[in-house]
Formats: C-alpha cells, structure tokens, sequence
C-alpha cells in the first residue's frame, strides 16, 4: 500500500516497517524499458559477492528502541541495482556545485565523473559553472576522468559556485535544451531545496532528467543523516586555530584564547572540535544560551578559572549569544544572496566584552588574544576520512541515477548509504541537543557551568524526558518522523 505524492511514497511492509520512498522513473512515466546493469559482465566486479542491492533493503532510522516503540522508519538502500534505465550511450549528465565552499566538493564531483566513465561507460558529463545561474548564464565545462584526475588535492570546487541565481523555469529550459538527462547537485539545505523545486518541474514537464543531490555542509547541521562532508576536515582544521589559542594563552599570566568557528544555527563545529582538542575551558554554541554579568555567568566563570589555571581558551561558534549581541548592538535585518541572515561578529564583541569587563574590575590584568580561521577551515582538501565518505556518496549517487531514482539526496543513515527524499533534508535543521549526552561529555571535558539563568534551569526541570535519541549529538528524530509519516498518511 504506497500513500503518493511528488516527493514523497508512503510504503507500509508487511513486518510493520514504514519506507520512506523516493520518486522513481516508474511513477510517471509509464512502460520505459530496462537494461542489464553494464557491471553484471564486467570482469572486475565478478569476484565482489552481493555487490548488487536488492530492492527490497532498506535502512532504519532508528538503531536504538524501546520495546513498546512504534513501527519504525526506513530508508531505501543506497547501491547498484541488476537492472538500470539508461544505456550508457545515451546518458548526457551534469553537475553543478552551489552556495559556500566546502572540503571534499572536488572530490564529489571526480567521483561522479569516474563513477559514470568506469563504471557506466558514460562519456558526456559537462560541468555547470558558478553555480545554479550557470545553466543559463555561464559556459559549461566538458569534465572527464583525465580533467579531473588530481583535482581532490585541492580545496574549493573547479566548476566554482554561488549563492542564489536560482530561476526554476530557465534552469529546466536549459537542461531539455542541452539534452540533460542526470543532474547532479551538490549544495546545503538552501541548494536542495532548489533542488527538489527543479525535480518539481522536471516531474511536471513530464521529463526522463534525473535530480540527483549530494548535501554538503561543514556545519553539520542537515537532519536525518549521521553528517555531511567536510565536516571532519573542518573539525581537524579548527584544531590549528585551537592549539595556537591554547599556546597564545598559557604563555602568559592570565592570558585569554578565543577562537571562533562557523555554526550559524548548530554548534557542531565547535562542540566536536573542542572535544577533539582537550585544551578548550568553555564553548559556547547557538543551541546553549549564556550570560555574561552576576554570579554563574561567563565572566564569573573566567575569573574562576583564570585564579586556577592562570590562562583559559574559549570557543564560541559563530551563532552563539546573538541574542546579546541585540541588545547592546544595532539589530541588522540584512540577508546573504541565499537567504541566511546576516549575523553580527560575535568573536569580536565577546572579546570585547571580556576586555572591558576586567577593566571596569580593575582586579587582574589580562591578556587576550582574538582568532578567527573561519574560512580557512572550509577552504581546505578534505582529509583522508572525507575523501572516502564523498566518493561513497558520489557512487551511491551515480548507481541511483542509473537504477531510475530521481528527486533524492544521498546520505549516510546508521552507517548505510540511503535514498533520502529531499523534503526530508530541507524539513528543518539538525542542532545539537543539549539534553542530550554527547553535550553532557563536553561539559565534563571542559568543566564549564550551563551557564543557564535560574528561569532557564526551572524549565528545563520542567521539561519531559525527550525521545530515545538515533544519534549522539543532535540527530533526534525518531518522534518527528514518525509524526511526519502519519501526517503524510492522512493527506
């Protein structure tokens, strides 16, 4: 029994499961004829036992249950399938790579290149150049396995990016223009809801085009997935700034580290690199709110352990205390071309603050030393672990485009590579839970208070026990999907 929309097939299995589909060629566009997968008779991959996907695996978004949990969620199994709906001969790809730089995009798109050439024998991918306004605005790229054989040494994306540019009507004219029939999109929440619309009207034009995402955030911050790439990279990265903060700082008496990372809504960054790096005091992220004056705030804190230690490293993501930062600043309702607001330099006004603060006391003199490598950790090669996740990803992509998938995002799911719907993706952000026991080890790494104010700890008293948790750090989503599958099921 399948409940359908466009983006979305309800499947009930018969063990009480419930399969959250992706569209398929099959949904709408009727008798297309299939073909051999070109691997079954290559000899390379005779000797890989169950290399194939059965149709039927699926992945559970949950791994840990209590016994009177509801049916579970699943996902479609990522991988090649016995039989694919293109000949090679006939398939004419692109890939486009959208909004803010990323470690491990080179590498996506080398391993779509190389996946489709080795793999399929496919010979005509073009890159999309500077990102969505490219299709109908820039010149294409013509890519093959030699053009793209040594870029995943480096940073950055050779077919170049940008935010916005999205027009949905003059990107699909383009790609029936040029004879498109896979797109490959590689971008963040914002790019995948781009394009899930394209899928839109690629489904509506009645169109054999493939929509195909890769998501890409070092933020961390795309729900359902256990991460994205880059994002180790970015973590490894930010412990160049961290270590220089941590010798900065114990150099001198009552000398003062702060380093701030990206995370506009999610402190993932923050939260996995100061765990990483032992040195870190205090973090501050976006989901845990702080506060600066009285006993039990910041700057109680710091004087604390300035007495103990003689010297302290903080890190701050990039969204944390912006809801300070409006009331002793002009509020800025400014947005980037994607639609993100702008956000005020909360590195620079916390240090400001600490400076001024210790001033006014006119107790203990310090010494405080302000870093922010925010580019420089998304503008790097990804590393040994990211070069692996991206060429996985790529792959699953390739084999979902040739099996006849369209309207999906790649991703990884418990460990198993999946099919996931975009509006599953672009529903809401992935935060770190402060409920949660990943960030009750940072608070045992660093020693830091909650820094919540007397109202806030009564609430959070207040607060019923949250749902079994998929993942440690944020990927809470067991309840939500569930809701979201029964609410499906009713329209």
């Amino acid at each position: 029994m399948a409940s359908l929309d466009s983006q979305m097939k309800i499947v009930h299995g018969e063990a009480g499961y419930v399969l959250e589909d992706v569209p398929h060629f099959a949904d709408y566009i009727p008798s297309l004829p299939t073909y051999p997968n070109p691997l079954r008779s290559n000899p390379a991959y005779s000797v890989v036992k169950q290399y194939f996907v059965d149709e039927d695996d699926t992945v559970p978004q949950k791994v840990v249950v209590h016994k009177s949990s509801p049916r579970g969620v699943h996902f479609r199994r990522a991988g090649p399938r016995q039989k694919v709906y293109f000949k090679s001969d006939d398939v004419h790809a692109c890939i486009v790579t959208c909004g803010g730089l990323c470690p491990g995009l080179n590498t996506v798109i080398r391993e779509i290149v190389c996946g489709l050439s080795y793999m399929y024998g496919v010979n005509k991918i073009l890159g999309i150049d500077g990102g969505y306004r490219g299709f109908y605005s820039k010149n294409t790229i013509t890519l093959t396995p030699k053009v793209v054989n040594d870029i995943h040494k480096r940073g950055g994306t050779i077919l170049g990016t940008s935010r916005g540019g999205h027009d949905t009507n003059k990107i699909v004219d383009s790609i029936q223009d040029r004879g498109i029939n896979q797109v490959y999109i590689i971008g963040g929440d914002g790019t995948q809801r781009g394009a899930s619309v394209i899928y839109e009207e690629v489904r509506r034009r009645g169109l054999k085009v493939v929509i195909a995402g890769i998501p890409k955030t070092i933020d961390n911050d795309i729900p359902v997935i256990d991460k994205s790439f880059g994002f180790d990279t970015a973590v490894e990265e930010a412990q160049r700034a961290i270590n220089a903060a941590h010798v900065e700082a114990e150099s001198v008496e009552n000398g003062i580290g702060v380093v701030k990372l990206m995370g506009r809504y999610s402190g993932f960054i923050a939260m996995y690199a100061t765990l990483a790096s032992r040195d870190v005091d205090c973090c501050l992220i976006p989901e845990s709110p702080f506060y600066l004056e009285g006993k039990g705030g910041l700057f109680d804190f710091i004087e604390k352990r300035l007495k103990e230690s003689g010297h302290m490293v903080i890190v701050i993501a990039e969204g944390a205390g912006q809801d300070l930062l409006t009331e002793s600043m002009q509020a800025t309702n400014q947005k980037d071309a994607s639609g993100n607001k702008l956000l005020q330099d909360v590195g620079l006004w916390i240090s400001q603050r600490i400076k001024d603060h210790f001033a006014r006391q006119n107790k203990m003199a310090i010494n405080l030393k302000y870093i922010d490598p925010t580019y420089m950790i998304r503008a790097i090669p990804s590393n040994a672990s990211d070069n692996v996740y991206c060429t996985l990803l790529a792959q699953s992509a390739v084999h979902g485009a040739m099996a006849g998938y369209t309207g999906f995002t790649v991703g990884l799911v418990n460990g198993r590579h999946t099919y996931i719907p975009f509006n599953r993706i672009t529903e809401k952000q992935n935060k770190v839970v402060i409920t949660d026991r990943m960030w009750a080890r940072l608070l045992s790494s660093t020693n830091q208070p909650s820094f919540l104010n007397p109202k806030q700890v009564n609430e959070a008293k207040k607060e019923k026990k949250p749902p079994t948790q998929l993942l440690d750090g944020g990927n809470s989503k067991d309840e939500q999907s569930e809701n979201h599958v029964d609410n499906n099921i009713k329209k």
